[in-house]
Formats: C-alpha cells, sequence, structure tokens
C-alpha cells in the first residue's frame, strides 16, 4: 500500500471514530442539519477525487494503447469494469464517473503542450471541493452536444453561469441551486447555444421511441420505455384531467378527498396514474375500433378454480403474463366480461364446456349509460365512457346479466368496491348509494345518477313537493 492510500485509509478510520451511523437520533435539529452539511462537503472532496481517478483509469485504458492498456493488464476488457472491480460500484456508476473524469481531466496538446480540461469551469470547482459530482455531470451531459458546434466564447459563459448558479456565486445567485435547478437551467443553455439541434434530435428520438413490458417481478409487471414528446403531452394532459384538483380529482369522490384532507391521501401520485392508465386500456379495448384476434376483440382470458372461487382462497391466470392473478382481480374482470364454466377430468380432458354467460350487451349498456350517467359514486367524475359495469348481484351467486343489475363504476371503485365500504343496491331497477360507515355513520341509503335528464326529472319531482303543502294550505 502506498502512501498516500495509506494516509487516506487513517482519514476514513478518524471519520468512523468522530460519530457512528445510528448516533444521530440523540441530536438536535441544529446538530444534524450542520452534520449533514459538513459530510456533504467531506463528500464533495471524495466524489472530485474519484472522478479525477476514473479519467486517469481511463485514460491508460485507452484502445489505441492495444495490450499495454491497464484494463487489460488487469484482465479487464474496459476501464469502466476495472472500476468495477476495485470499487465496487456498479456499471453505470463506474461510467458516470469516467465521464466526468474525462471532461475535467487536463489534456495534451499534439505536440505536448499543456491544456486546460474540456470544461474547465467544472473541473475547478470540482477540484476545490465546492461542486458537487452530481450538480458536475449534469452541466457536462447538457453541454456536451452543443459544444461541438457552439461558439467557444458562448460556451464558456454558459459554463461559468452554471457552475456559479449550483455555487450560489455573486449576486446573480444568492442561493445555491440544487442539481435539479441546474438541470433545467443547463438545458435552456443547451438550446441557445444550439438552436438547429431539435432536428436531428427529433429523427434521433423517432429511432429510440419505444414502450416494454418487463418480466413479473414481486406481483407485478415493471414497464419501461420511452415516449415522443408529443405522446408524453397527450398522456400527460390526460392524467391532469382526471387527477388535477381543479378537475374535481378525477376518481376521488368529494368525500375522498374530505377525508384525504384529513387523514392524507392512501394512493400515491403513481397509484393514481396507473388507474387512469388502467381505465384507458379498458375503454379502447371495448370501443371497437382497434384490430381483432381469432375474429373476437382484444379479450384477456382469466383462469380460476371453480374450488378457489368458492372458498375466496387461490389465486387466477391471465393469458400471457406468468405472474399470477389475484381472486379480487379476476372478479372484477369476470364482472366486466362474465364467465365460461370448463369442466376437465382428472387427466386435463375436457369434459364439458358450457355456454357463456354473456357480458352486457352494447345495447344494455348504452341503457346503463343513460340511466347512470358516470361512475355511481357520487362525486366521481369519470366519465361513463371510461366506466366499467358492476354486477351488484354478482353473476357467481346468480345475478342476472340485465339493466336491472348493472351499474356504472370507474376501474378504481369497481376494483375496491368490496372494500372501500359503499354499498350499492337496485330498487326496482334504480340504483342506490350507501356511503361508507366514516361518512355516514347512519347508513342512509340515496338515489345515485349523473344522468343529466334523471337529474332533471328528480328537481322536478323536488319542486312539485314543496308546492304540494302550499296547494293545501
Amino acid at each position: 500500500m502506498t502512501e498516500f492510500a495509506a494516509t487516506l485509509y487513517e482519514v476514513r478510520t478518524s471519520l468512523l471514530d468522530v460519530v457512528r451511523v445510528g448516533e444521530m437520533g440523540g441530536w438536535s435539529d441544529d446538530e444534524l442539519l450542520a452534520a449533514t452539511a459538513a459530510f456533504e462537503a467531506v463528500g464533495r472532496v471524495v466524489d472530485a477525487h474519484r472522478a479525477a481517478c476514473a479519467g486517469e483509469v481511463a485514460e491508460r485504458s485507452r484502445a489505441e494503447l492495444g495490450g499495454e492498456r491497464l484494463s487489460a493488464r488487469r484482465g479487464c476488457r474496459s476501464a469502466s469494469e476495472l472500476l468495477e472491480r476495485v470499487t465496487q460500484a456498479s456499471g453505470a456508476e463506474a461510467r458516470r464517473r469516467i465521464v466526468l473524469g474525462t471532461a475535467t481531466r487536463p489534456r495534451a496538446g499534439l505536440t505536448g503542450e499543456p491544456l486546460p480540461a474540456r470544461f474547465a469551469s467544472v473541473a475547478a470547482a470540482l477540484a476545490g471541493g465546492e461542486l458537487g459530482a452530481d450538480a458536475a455531470g449534469t452541466i457536462i451531459r447538457a453541454l456536451d452536444a452543443p459544444s461541438r458546434v457552439a461558439d467557444p466564447i458562448a460556451l464558456a459563459t454558459a459554463e461559468r453561469e452554471l457552475v456559479a448558479a449550483a455555487l450560489g456565486a455573486g449576486d446573480v445567485y444568492p442561493v445555491r441551486a440544487s442539481a435539479d435547478e441546474v438541470r433545467v437551467q443547463a438545458q435552456a443553455w443547451a438550446v441557445f447555444l444550439d438552436q438547429d439541434g431539435p432536428e436531428p434530435d427529433d429523427e434521433r428520438a423517432m429511432r429510440r421511441r419505444g414502450f416494454r413490458i418487463g418480466r413479473a417481478r414481486d406481483g407485478l409487471i415493471p414497464v419501461s420505455g420511452e415516449l415522443l414528446p408529443e405522446v408524453a403531452a397527450g398522456l400527460t394532459r390526460l392524467f391532469d384531467a382526471h387527477l388535477a384538483p381543479r378537475s374535481g380529482g378525477g376518481f376521488m369522490t368529494a368525500e375522498e378527498r374530505a377525508n384525504i384532507a384529513a387523514n392524507g391521501e392512501v394512493r400515491t401520485a403513481e397509484q393514481q396514474r396507473h388507474d387512469v392508465v388502467a381505465a384507458i386500456v379498458a375503454t379502447a379495448a371495448r370501443s371497437g375500433e382497434h384490430p381483432s384476434i381469432g375474429g373476437a376483440p382484444p379479450t384477456v382470458l382469466v383462469s380460476v378454480r371453480a374450488a378457489d372461487l368458492q372458498s375466496g382462497h387461490g389465486v387466477a391466470h391471465a393469458d400471457g403474463i406468468d405472474v399470477p392473478v389475484s381472486l379480487r382481480a379476476a372478479r372484477q374482470m369476470m364482472c366486466t366480461g362474465g364467465t365460461q364454466p370448463v369442466t376437465f377430468d382428472d387427466r386435463g380432458r375436457i369434459m364439458q364446456l358450457g355456454s357463456p354467460e354473456r357480458c352486457f350487451t352494447p345495447h344494455q349498456r348504452r341503457a346503463i349509460t343513460l340511466r347512470d350517467g358516470g361512475c355511481l359514486i357520487p362525486g366521481c367524475r369519470v366519465p361513463a365512457s371510461w366506466c366499467e359495469i358492476h354486477h351488484v348481484i354478482p353473476d357467481v351467486d346468480g345475478g342476472p346479466t340485465h339493466p336491472d343489475n348493472g351499474v356504472l363504476l370507474c376501474w378504481f371503485h369497481h376494483r375496491t368496491i368490496e372494500t372501500s365500504g359503499w354499498g350499492i343496491r337496485m330498487i326496482r331497477g334504480a340504483p342506490q348509494i350507501r356511503p361508507p360507515a366514516w361518512l355516514d355513520p347512519g347508513g342512509t341509503w340515496r338515489p345515485s345518477t349523473k344522468s343529466p335528464t334523471r337529474l332533471a326529472d328528480q328537481l322536478e319531482r323536488n319542486e312539485e313537493r314543496e308546492r304540494k303543502p302550499a296547494a293545501v294550505a
């Protein structure tokens, strides 16, 4: 071990002796924040040297050095792999350090004369422990592409201004900007430096666009990908329309919003957006505007054992997806799409194929839509076209697939109807709603509709009742 490395290990030991992890619980608020800032200051110095070492490793592992490159002499394919072995960092972290270290490393000219780093202002602030690796990397990533075409003086100005914003230097930037705030400013500078950038970027975006459905993990299916800006904008507006407070909160009722104000939202923002996507998928599948599969609209087949369904224990399985589906989800899909019993013998031979119990027909759906006008839960703003039809008496319990037994519910309220506390019943073919006990301890049943014509009828009947006592008098 070199003398320098030994000194660094002594520093590490000293830091461990200063405070032990877990001791922060006894600190005051001021002590906690002061220590947090101090550790961050030390971390910035460490990050600067990490990046510098990574840049030097990359320099000594250049491809043109062939078998003499450092990475090859240590049995690694690249500088990134060598850093991973030495530091136990992830590949992404190793590559990030290499990019940062290379961009802030002094260079040599063709004749060997020393040249400043590509990003000299970032390099100086990083080496001085003033600029964090996160903000430094943000500046370099944003200015790297326009640096190839931008005026050198304008590029240097942009770099200095971004470093000053990150450091809170001078009267213009009295407060340090976070890495996210620096990123926003850096993107604006990048557009200014390369005003012809969007055209080639558009072609690159078209090549990179994509949407991926991953493998099941912990009962969920991860999705990833890259959307074109205009597609993302359209999706964002759909989210805004259904989730923004000014639109009534989308899937949330007025009572639920009041409960959220008192007790906090039970769903995260990501969960709310998931519910919007679920409604979009369901709406598109039944629209009739998409290609058919085997002569039928796109339909998800879900299989479940009759014994599991009756006992309430077990799982269901959806075709095309490896992860099991909960019985709760299966019941919702059965309620929406109908069922068909299939009987097998012990060897798996099909012994009996029952007639499918039809889901609600388009004509029935239109009638129910006119009657209910949207999700039946009071205050929910999801429109009728986005709703599913819920069997008030489940079809597995003998409930008929008839408008007298079907009501409109949005995806979220349909999925949670058994656990949310909302009650639904039909009285002579008209739906009534009972709020959860925390909203109405008395458990009062009330007629519910969003239909403009039915609401007008109700207003007229109320007005007639108010007039009758006066007429008698």
